[in-house]
């Protein structure tokens, strides 16, 4: 049964958002990162990076996977924050405004950004939602090995 510390947690969360995806070897307790595959599809791994993948495939079972959140996910994340936090209407307009447009997670970041006042809460509710999210992987490969 896999289990992680919470200092564990939030690194793999810190991975998943910035575009990465983790392994977790759960002999070693060692988390892996490597580029997201979507997301770099050009990128070239290094050797070492070949190396972990050809490291995964031959003991599949020995490495837990964290992917990022589907796009619909994270437009939700960023749906419910502003229902749950932005108290002030028209800025709650204007990101709302955000997420009925194309490239909404880019419209969304920039007004955010641009907050002082929304910032730093912005960043430590999706960290939140990020561990949530790691948990619930976690709760999905326990499940599966039973």
């Amino acid at each position: 049964m896999l289990t992680l510390s919470e200092k564990e947690i939030v690194t793999i969360a810190g991975y998943l958002l910035k575009g990465k995806v983790c392994y977790y070897q759960e002999d070693k307790k060692i988390i892996h990162h490597l580029p997201d595959e979507e997301d770099n599809f050009n990128e070239d791994l290094t050797p070492e990076e070949e190396d972990l993948l050809d490291e995964i495939d031959s003991d599949p079972m020995n490495f837990a996977e964290f992917v990022k959140m589907e796009p619909a996910q994270e437009s939700l994340v960023m749906d419910q924050f502003t229902e749950q936090f932005v108290e002030n209407k028209s800025f709650q307009e204007d990101l709302y405004d955000a997420l009925t447009k194309s490239k909404a997670m880019e419209r969304f970041t920039f007004l955010i950004e641009e907050s002082k006042k929304y910032r730093q809460k912005w960043l430590d509710y999706r960290l939140q939602k990020y561990k949530d999210w790691v948990m619930e992987q976690v709760d999905s490969y326990n499940t599966l090995e039973e």
